[in-house]
């Protein structure tokens, strides 16, 4: 119980960080990928508090030796840079560039009924399904 109150807390807080910070309008997104005419550097401001925030609480979790509930905190594997990793980080970079969403912040907004979150996130988790079924988990 304590765990999944933790996981709703988490995600909670992550949701509501993101509305704060204006990440759930794609035209601030979309204008941050917009280098070349108007660029909005306020993505770039959000991701850097996030990677500090997550750098620091990182470093006290594995300092202290576990995480929550003295669960062995997960090291990065350094696994070798795959087509298939290759493949899916540009279909993750071009639907962000064309609809600026991403997950997280799309259900942030399917949260507050945005239009353009109730058509993207139903065809996000479509395009999560066909790519399980047709690559699967456990395929390399």
């Amino acid at each position: 119980m304590f765990r999944l109150m933790l996981v709703f807390v988490s995600g909670g807080l992550f949701g509501t960080g993101l509305a704060i910070s204006g990440m759930t309008n794609p035209e601030r997104v979309l204008g941050f990928l917009d280098v070349t005419g108007r660029w909005d550097p306020t993505l770039a401001f959000v991701m850097a508090g996030a990677v500090s925030v997550f750098a620091l609480g990182s470093y006290f979790l594995r300092r202290q030796g576990s995480g929550v509930n003295h669960v062995r905190l997960a090291s990065a594997s350094s696994g070798p840079i795959s087509f298939r990793l290759i493949t899916g980080a540009a279909i993750f970079g071009i639907g962000w560039g064309l609809a600026g969403f991403c997950p997280g912040p799309s259900l942030a907004s399917l949260a507050a009924l945005r239009p353009e979150a109730l058509v993207f996130v139903p065809t996000m988790a479509l395009g999560m399904i066909v790519a399980q079924r047709l690559f699967g988990a456990d395929r390399s």
